[in-house]
């Protein structure tokens, strides 16, 4: 069994996303406790990239921050080992293909797999284009985990068949004030998931409050925060370990 289902094993997941390395890696040592902690079911460690095109300019500046501070993928490694001491709970990475192709598919992964990581998204991998990557992580036990957008359309069934690990829900659509049109694409597409995938789905799209982490749980299996987290790290810098853990606590509560 995957130790990433375990996550969702209690009821709805709640999952916390930090950009690695911003301000610097003891911070992001001591977010990731606190966040653990607090109730947090799985952690996505962002490592930060020169062009993360997916990411909006909150998680960009984190981004910038955190390699102009000279972090680097080996020195993230090293702060897994020393997380793994007392963290128990899922962790995965979230970056860039092009992170991993420098580095090493095959020496990233099995470095994945040594320090204790349980997954990867690579948001900008194309489902087509997973091949090299799945092959390696499956003979590391590191779970490749998709993404579905509503623009996924006729192709959601497909990917929500082969999918491992969770299945990322990511909505592109619209803005905050659109609220219930977004909730009803969503369940609509999660509908289909849940009828072709064999792992649990959560939603992450610009989740802030409490009451939209209850909402998109509510039609899925949990929810993922990025921005609103990074944010806060962005105003506390050293400091933010104490009001991540507490941000944690009230949206894992809600749910």
């Amino acid at each position: 069994m995957s130790k990433i289902s375990q996550a969702f094993a209690g009821g709805k997941a709640f999952i916390p996303f930090i950009t690695c390395g911003d301000p610097d890696l003891e911070t992001t040592q001591r977010i990731v406790r606190s966040m653990a902690a607090n109730g947090a079911d799985l952690i996505e460690l962002g490592i930060p990239f020169s062009d993360p095109t997916a990411e909006g300019p909150v998680i960009q500046g984190a981004n910038l921050r955190a390699l102009t501070g000279g972090v680097t993928t080996d020195k993230i490694f090293d702060m897994v080992r020393q997380l793994r001491r007392d963290v128990a709970i899922p962790m995965v990475f979230m970056t860039y293909a092009n992170v991993v192709f420098s580095y090493g598919a095959e020496r990233f992964i099995g470095t994945c797999e040594e320090i204790g990581i349980d997954g990867l998204i690579l948001p900008d991998l194309p489902f087509e284009e997973k091949g090299e990557f799945e092959e390696i992580c499956l003979a590391h036990e590191v779970d490749l985990i998709s993404l579905i957008a509503p623009t996924s359309a006729d192709r959601i069934a497909m990917i929500a068949s082969k999918a491992r690990g969770f299945i990322y829900i990511v909505s592109s659509l619209g803005v905050t004030g659109v609220r219930s049109e977004i909730t009803t694409d969503l369940s609509a597409l999660v509908r289909v998931v849940r009828e072709n995938a064999s792992v649990p789905c959560a939603v992450g799209f610009g989740i802030s409050t409490p009451e939209q982490a209850a909402r998109m749980a509510a039609v899925s299996d949990g929810a993922i925060v990025g921005s609103a987290i990074v944010r806060l790290v962005e105003k506390y810098g050293r400091e933010a370990a104490e009001p991540v853990g507490e941000y944690v606590k009230k949206m894992k509560d809600a749910l």
